[in-house]
């Protein structure tokens, strides 16, 4: 008899059986409030008629049309579409299946284009768990450890986490971009590097937004020296931090921009974005994949941009993040262990410390797994497991909120 791998760490015990919108229902036909939206994934919600809908059409049409072998109509047409909400200049796209794998055609991008073999991550990012895109993961060691060596060419600068530092986010800021200036000065030469990557707001790091002046020193450093500039939109895209990219909060330039989870509702779909001169140094070959812009996918793609459009779910999820934001704020004034409630949009995170300001990630854990008794799916995140997230599909709603905040205070009372 066969078993999924004992290795795997399940948040909860739920066997879901269906979906809708935010709801789970299990095998007995129990309800759940999703919070998780499958790590940011059904941003449009569980089984969208409209995605639903695109996705049974091309399946009785065409599953798979290899993109290196063929083109098809819903690849060309996503091609288009992205192109409306894609930041100005980033006109050429490349598709694989999964975030990690985005990654690595990024970082391959960069380093064939500029001929330098380093790239410049900062602490608390996640970037994947293969091998080159683990490499470039600082949010937790279980993330790179037991497979060593590492891919080389990856160095370190601080991200500027206020929480972290026990600084104002000024203070954190000058530290970051001095450290940043000391390891192209020590470590990393300007003219062996690359790329900076970054998240506008580490996603496992613990759900920690960067800030305007951090990404503009970023900018200004990577046009200085040639280097190019990847941000990491894979768990920040598609609307889920109240604009369209994280980015954007920050006014931030990527030369390469990085998307999957939200993109297809569900389905794996994963894409690199950057100018036409910047991909065209690419090397003949290094761009393929089986799988990549698979037919289904990327008509699910376009039902969800189609959604996300019509529904205002952009706006929704700044007008219903900044509820949960405060409603959640409300919950943990009343809590010495629960030190911050951050995040932007429907991103936010709880951050529980101990009597002594050490991160609790039992306490963290404790009271995620009362809130999926009492029928509120949450996930962990943070270097130790410290910080709860709440991750709703963008299709939330106003008392949808009420009632996860209801569930997570009356957890937290059970708790603590």
């Amino acid at each position: 008899m066969s078993e999924l791998s004992q290795v795997l760490k399940q948040a909860t015990g739920v066997v879901a059986a269906r979906g809708e919108g935010v709801q789970l229902f299990d095998e007995d036909g129990r309800r759940y409030l999703d919070f998780t939206a499958g790590i940011g994934v059904t941003s449009t919600g569980h089984c969208h008629p409209r995605v639903v809908a695109a996705a049974q059409q091309q399946v009785a049409t065409l599953i798979h049309g290899q993109y290196t072998t063929v083109l098809h109509r819903p690849l060309l047409t996503l091609v288009e579409r992205l192109g409306e909400v894609l930041p100005t200049g980033l006109d050429r796209l490349f598709f694989a299946n999964s975030g990690s794998e985005a990654i690595e055609a990024a970082l391959r991008l960069a380093r064939q284009a500029t001929g330098r073999p380093n790239v410049i991550v900062f602490h608390g990012g996640f970037h994947g768990r293969t091998v080159a895109a683990a490499s470039l993961t600082t949010s937790g060691t279980r993330f790179r450890s037991g497979f060593s060596p590492l891919m080389a060419g990856v160095h370190i600068a601080p991200f500027p986490d206020p929480g972290h530092f026990g600084w104002p986010v000024e203070q954190a800021t000058d530290f970051a971009l001095t450290q940043l200036d000391y390891l192209l000065q020590t470590v990393s030469a300007p003219a062996d590097t690359a790329a900076f990557l970054v998240e506008p707001v580490l996603g496992e790091g613990g759900y920690v937004p960067a800030n305007e002046r951090f990404l503009a020193g970023l900018r200004e450093r990577a046009d200085a020296h040639g280097i190019l500039l990847i941000v990491d939109e894979v768990q920040t895209g598609f609307g889920r931090t109240g604009r369209f990219w994280g980015g954007e909060h920050f006014h931030a330039r990527p030369d390469i921009l990085v998307t999957a989870k939200g993109l297809a509702s569900g389905f794996p779909l994963s894409a690199i974005a950057a100018p036409a001169a910047l991909m065209a140094a690419a090397w003949p070959g290094s761009q393929g994949g089986t799988y990549g812009a698979n037919a289904v996918a990327c008509a699910a793609a376009i039902a969800t941009l189609d959604v996300i459009a019509d529904e205002r779910l952009v706006a929704n999820a700044a007008e219903r993040g900044a509820q949960l934001r405060a409603a959640l704020q409300t919950v943990a004034d009343k809590y010495d262990a629960i030190t911050d409630v951050r995040g932007l949009g429907l991103m936010i995170g709880n951050e529980f410390r101990d009597a002594a300001g050490k991160p609790d990630p039992v306490a963290a854990a404790a009271v995620q797994q009362e809130a999926a008794r009492r029928g509120l799916l949450l996930l962990t995140c943070g270097p130790w497991g410290q910080v709860v997230r709440f991750i709703p599909a963008l299709v939330v709603d106003v008392d949808e909120v009420d009632e996860a905040v209801g569930i997570w205070a009356d957890a937290l009372s059970a708790v603590l």
